[in-house]
């Protein structure tokens, strides 16, 4: 029996549960067995960008990647110290202004405002009440909406690329 062989391997790294449980739902969204990409999404558990950007680069130490990126939030911990360790290892860093939370609901066409708290309270009741769980961004998350919103965040977009889409 042949076994396929990915062409080229990308691993994004989030931050905490609610990256990782978007990440996967773009894993099954537009990844393929046998497109030529292989797709490792894992969770930093939080902690800060520092620890994201410097958990992802022992991660990289123990295995090969064609591409490293981290989504992770600003309001913790970022600075231009950690942006350059991130560029040192050539990793591609989704910062999210001020967290997660705000680039989705600056693609659903909100206006976000508020601390990280605020926000996830307002991200919620588009989630199911559970953004740690992939299944709830498959109803205001889907192909049209995120290819309408990848014009307005650039984190998307990226995202987006790198998948391939």
């Amino acid at each position: 029996m042949a076994h396929l062989k990915a062409k080229r391997t990308l691993l994004i790294v989030g931050e905490g549960r609610h990256e990782e449980a978007f990440l996967n739902h773009l894993k099954r969204l537009y990844i393929s067995r046998g497109c030529g990409l292989s797709v490792t999404i894992k969770n930093a558990r939080g902690k800060g960008a520092k620890h994201v950007v410097e958990w992802t680069i022992r991660q990289i130490a123990n295995a090969a990647f064609d591409e490293v990126a981290v989504l992770l939030d600003t309001d913790k911990d970022w600075s231009k110290s950690v942006e350059n360790k991130a560029e040192e290892y050539h990793i591609v860093v989704l910062a999210s202004d001020p967290c997660f939370e705000a680039v989705l609901l600056r693609a659903l066409g909100k206006h976000p405002v508020g601390d990280a708290k605020t926000l996830k309270k307002a991200i919620a009741p588009y989630l199911n009440d559970d953004a740690a769980k992939r299944e709830s961004y498959q109803e205001n998350f889907g192909d049209e909406p995120l290819q309408k919103a990848r014009a307005r965040e650039v984190i998307l977009d990226t995202l987006l690329t790198m998948l391939g889409c």
